[in-house]
């Protein structure tokens, strides 16, 4: 099931002498389970296209469907829904809320659709453990280190019954080790059937996806499947 496409999107900033085609018709699908990495030079258009993905910009021509639902169709306030049950973000510079600590960041989600209390901090802990954060749950985001944010963000993304998760250089903050927890966390929500696309610039990451994606000016000018990932090297290579 397609759990994301995008109909010949294109974005365009300015006009005139001024004009810039971020996005220039550029069609891509994403289904449930599957890993698609997006790649390209500074300025390419990536995350532009994360942007206008997550319904957080409109393109200026073309379409983008969420789960099956176009977009344009839906209100103001649906899309809010869209946005706050259905997809998962991290971002570049984290948006962590410097008032909640990190747990409190990570089960915000899940109080906001209505788990209670108790239990959304429980889910936000056992989140926060398998990325090696259990020792500063209770730690607020200015207490933490660019990495610790990072994994916070990564966190509040996967948590809960997210459909789509939208991932903006998600490791780019990162030692390999903590790299690759990262990677695991995301190749296991897929294996929930969550649809993921994360944008980096590192090839060893995008190793790790089903489909990469390149993107040069605005244009996808080509796709691939990628080399085994690391995961599969290693079981590949166990005894039977």
């Amino acid at each position: 099931m397609s759990l994301l496409e995008l109909r010949n999107i294109s974005k365009v900033y300015g006009e005139g002498a001024t004009e810039v085609r971020a996005i220039d018709d550029v069609s891509l699908r994403v289904d449930a389970g599957a890993l698609v990495a997006v790649m390209g030079p500074s300025g390419s258009g990536k995350s532009t296209l994360l942007t206008i993905a997550g319904s957080l910009e409109d393109p200026t021509e073309g379409e983008v469907l969420v789960d099956g639902v176009s977009l344009p169709t839906m209100s103001r306030n649906d899309r809010a829904r869209l946005r706050r049950r259905t997809i998962g973000y991290v971002f570049q510079d984290f948006n962590l809320l410097p008032g909640l600590t990190a747990a409190e960041n990570v089960s915000l989600p899940l109080e906001l659709d209505g788990i209670g209390g108790r239990k959304a901090q429980a889910i936000a802990t056992e989140t926060l453990e398998e990325l090696g954060l259990a020792d500063r749950a209770a730690h607020f985001p200015d207490q933490l280190s660019g990495g610790e944010r990072q994994r916070v963000a990564i966190a509040r993304a996967v948590v809960g019954e997210r459909r789509l998760l939208l991932a903006d250089e998600p490791s780019g903050a990162l030692d390999s080790a903590n790299s690759e927890a990262v990677m695991r966390m995301i190749l296991a929500a897929c294996k929930r059937g969550i649809g993921a696309v994360v944008v980096t610039h590192e090839a060893q990451l995008a190793a790790w996806a089903d489909r990469v994606v390149f993107l040069r000016d605005g244009k996808v000018i080509d796709q691939t499947e990628p080399p085994p990932s690391p995961e599969a090297l290693v079981q590949s290579t166990r005894p039977s």
